[in-house]
Order: C-alpha cells, then sequence, then structure tokens
C-alpha cells in the first residue's frame, strides 16, 4: 500500500508517521510535512495524499505522541511542544525516509502550515540536508517553545531557499511579523520570496475550515509550493 501509516522510534518512544511512497522510479525527491494544530489530522492527510500523486516521497510525523491521550485541546497541545523534541521527531521522519531502498530517497523539502510553518522554518535552520523549505503562515517563529534559540534567532543556520505564503488578515504572524522575518533572511543573504494576500487570515489554506478557507489563494499558493518544490528538488 502505496500511503500508509508507519511506525518510527524516536528516543524510544514509538511515533507514528503518515507516509505516501511512489513506486515506478528508482529515486524519488521527498517532503517533510510539519503538521498544523490539530495534529495530522484530514487536511494533513490530504496534503500528504496530493504531494504523493506529485510523485514525492511524502511524511508527515504525529508530533503529538507524547503527550497523555486525554489531552484534546490545540492549544494546550500546541503549547507542550518543545523544539528539541520536535527536531528529533522530524530528524527521525527523514531518517526513516531515508532507510526505504525502493525507491531511494533524493533530495528532500519540508512544508508545514501554522505551526508546521514555525516547525518548517526551524528544520530548515537545523538540517542542513533541508534544500528547499515551505512556509504556510507559521505563527511564532519569534518565540522558543522551551530553550531558546527561537527559529527567528536560527535564521543565520537556514542554508536552502525559503517560500512564504501569509494572509494579509492574520494576527499570527501578522504583517509586521512578516516583514521582520524577511528582513532578518535579508540580512543573512537566505534565498526567499514572502507572498501575503488581501483577504486572506490564518489558515486559508485549510478545506476543513470553512470560515478561514479562502479558495483562490489556496489554490494559487499550492501551485506556487509545487513549483518551487519542482525547481529545488531535482531528483
Amino acid at each position: 500500500m502505496p500511503v500508509r501509516w508507519d511506525t518510527v522510534t524516536v528516543n524510544g518512544q514509538p511515533m507514528r508517521v503518515y507516509i505516501g511512497v511512489p513506486e515506478g522510479a528508482p529515486r524519488r525527491a521527498g517532503i517533510l510535512v510539519a503538521q498544523h494544530g490539530a495534529g495530522v489530522d484530514g487536511f494533513v492527510q490530504d496534503v500528504v495524499n496530493r504531494l504523493f500523486r506529485q510523485g514525492y516521497v511524502a511524511a508527515a510525523p504525529e508530533l503529538y505522541h507524547r503527550q497523555p491521550a486525554d489531552v484534546k485541546d490545540n492549544m494546550t497541545r500546541i503549547g507542550m511542544l518543545r523544539d528539541e523534541e520536535i527536531i528529533a521527531d522530524m530528524n527521525a521522519t527523514l531518517a526513516h525516509m531515508k532507510s526505504l531502498k525502493d525507491p531511494a530517497l533524493g533530495p528532500v523539502g519540508v512544508v508545514g502550515f501554522c505551526m508546521g510553518g514555525r516547525v518548517s522554518y526551524l528544520i530548515a535552520a537545523v538540517n542542513a540536508e533541508i534544500k528547499a523549505c515551505t512556509v504556510f503562515y507559521g505563527g511564532n517563529i519569534l518565540k522558543p517553545w522551551g530553550a531558546p534559540p527561537t527559529p527567528f534567532e536560527r535564521t543565520k543556520d537556514i542554508a536552502c531557499p525559503v517560500i512564504g505564503f501569509f494572509g494579509m488578515e492574520d494576527t499570527n504572524p501578522s504583517p509586521e511579523d512578516v516583514k521582520k522575518i524577511a528582513a532578518e533572511l535579508t540580512r543573512f543573504n537566505k534565498p526567499h520570496e514572502f507572498h501575503t494576500y488581501h483577504g486572506a487570515g490564518h489558515a486559508f489554506q485549510n478545506f476543513l475550515d470553512a470560515a478561514r478557507y479562502r479558495e483562490r489563494p489556496a489554490r494559487g499558493t499550492w501551485s506556487e509550493m509545487l513549483a518551487f518544490f519542482a525547481q529545488h528538488l531535482r531528483p
């Protein structure tokens, strides 16, 4: 079954990963998918499915796997995450993708939505194997989760191009935050392009949230993301 749930071990603990593995080619580019606040839900699974159909090995780890099962509130769950654990989870997922022999893994990118956009930025800064980074309205990039530094303070270590998509009506990140992040990328000569959309706020890609979903920027940014990955993740 090419799209499935796998289980990997992170520091002795099991973690489920939703992964799509295309067949019929000896080598495939890969994309790490960082979940949003609702977890690896139908929206994030759809992202993996769509990237899989585009020919990518795509994998989304369940970052909440350390938390008690009775914790249900998304904001509470987000507040329990720690950057050092997120890094371990994403790196373990990448290692699992690399362990595949059929197909062998080519260059790897990362994409994330909401809190996942923050994770995407973070991983691009700490793992030099990442060759392209996409950030969808990543909030809290300027804040640490646990011990510092923040993802923002790690900007100098990003070693790949970054593309970001944001809503003008968003408050986390606000347009002011987006400008600050872009200025920091410019300061360190990091190749990047940021796109901000009028009439859109947070989570405009999430078709499961009718109040926030915006069809035009959702379609446009998805196409831009695919073109960005096609440019930078050539197997």
